[in-house]
């Protein structure tokens, strides 16, 4: 993988210039995103042309190139959302998240596959640990993308678990913000209440850095040494089990953590906050049958059998059960951050267990949907794998608002996973 930090630098020093690491990953690219199938869109000749662009020097990314997941609009290359019925579609502007990145010096090297409308329909994507595995979604060419080299950042989104869960599968880092940190105008809606923009990296140090150079905010964790954070173990959800396997991980980087110095316990969630998990659903399926709703009463025929029956199950949502469901969201962010008012994060695993085989599905996100709707910022913390050698990814869930404590957190933990490895 290409670290983002790294590759700034050593262009800052003058060792690399942005043409070089477009071709550099160029090469990665042409070795195997033929197996990988990451991109729907390459634009490697936009960008070389973009990268001798001198003032890139004195932008934060430096020039950096990135794979946006084609959920994002673009003006320049076709933005499809995953579906046949945007086929060669070409919005008149660029998201507001893709003008930010352009502004801070990242070059587009294209768009990376998206199921369809952000849902469950896989693409054609592989996982680039092992290809016979699903990469995760719906983010999943972004995912892949910076797990195979071809780009050391990518942008994602996230309704259920669409950054952490492919993050984990992959072994790369997510990071989820906290809700509308990152803007998600001119990004397809599903649904307004959820839909969060999120971003990709190769470690927590190279997304923090790139968070920082889009949103304007000092989110760096790379200057100086985190401190021992309070960590509260989530062992016991309300959701089904992890696998033995990732249950174990987790019990290995809280061990990490602790010989580390950080302090742990143990926490249970409390019923209002389990009732939260649930009432995600009635929200995603009612929203997703309102926002796609065109879509649904023109092209029916052209959606995937899971995107009809999100929509055809959210049209039986009656406005009373879909705003009960809201309030109960509302008491549920009260009663997390009473609960997180002695911890600094939750852990938690990142899915289930490892990438499923297979290509038919995107896997299962219920490790992630509370903390969508919930609107903390997560990290998804890679180094933990199963006898396979498949990535276990480990969940960072801070306070809602505090981004960079929590990607503090999260470093802190990807360094005491290392050191115990």
């Amino acid at each position: 993988m290409l670290s983002a930090l790294d590759l700034a630098r050593r262009i800052e020093a003058g060792e690399l210039t942005p043409v070089q690491v477009i071709e550099q990953c160029a090469q990665a690219i042409a070795a195997r995103e033929a197996e990988i199938g990451a991109f729907v869109t390459l634009d490697l000749d936009g960008a070389r042309k973009a990268a001798q662009n001198p003032a890139l020097k004195d932008t934060p990314l430096r020039g950096l190139p990135a794979g946006l997941k084609d959920i994002f609009d673009t003006a320049d290359l076709p933005t499809e959302y995953g579906s046949p019925i945007y086929a060669g579609h070409r919005p008149r502007m660029d998201a507001p998240l893709v003008t930010l990145l352009r502004r801070a010096g990242g070059l587009v090297l294209g768009k990376t596959v998206t199921t369809e409308f952000a849902h469950l329909d896989p693409g054609k994507t592989r996982n680039p640990r092992k290809p016979a595995h699903t990469p995760g979604g719906s983010s999943s060419g972004s995912a892949a993308a910076v797990a195979a080299g071809f780009v050391p950042i990518a942008t994602g989104s996230q309704t259920g678990g669409s950054v952490i869960r492919p993050a984990s599968y992959c072994g790369v880092v997510g990071y989820k913000p906290s809700y509308r940190m990152l803007p998600a105008v001119g990004m397809k809606c599903v649904s307004w209440h959820l839909d969060t923009a999120g971003l990709f990296a190769a470690g927590v140090a190279d997304v923090a850095f790139f968070a920082a150079a889009v949103s304007g905010r000092d989110l760096r964790v790379d200057r100086a040494s985190p401190a021992s954070p309070r960590i509260a173990v989530l062992r016991a959800q309300p959701w089904p089990s992890a696998s033995a396997d990732m249950a174990a991980a987790l019990d290995a980087a809280a061990r990490a953590a602790a010989a580390a110095m950080a302090r742990i316990r143990d926490i249970q969630l409390p019923p209002v906050v389990a009732a939260a998990f649930r009432a995600h659903s009635t929200i995603h399926a009612y929203e997703a049958a309102r926002a796609l709703a065109p879509e649904y009463d023109r092209h029916r025929d052209q959606l995937g059998k899971s995107l009809r029956e999100l929509i055809d199950a959210g049209t039986t949502i009656s406005a009373d059960a879909y705003d009960e469901a809201r309030r109960t969201a509302s008491r549920a962010r009260q009663a997390l951050a009473d609960l997180m008012a002695d911890c600094d994060v939750i852990l938690s695993p990142s899915a289930p267990g490892a990438a499923p085989e297979g290509l038919r599905s995107t896997g299962n996100s219920t490790f992630n949907r509370l903390w969508t709707l919930m609107g903390n910022p997560c990290v998804n913390v890679p180094g933990l794998a199963d006898e396979d050698g498949l990535p276990l990814g480990m969940q960072v869930i801070g306070r809602f608002g505090a981004d960079r404590a929590t990607l503090e957190a999260a470093l802190f933990l990807e360094t005491a996973i290392a050191r115990r490895r």
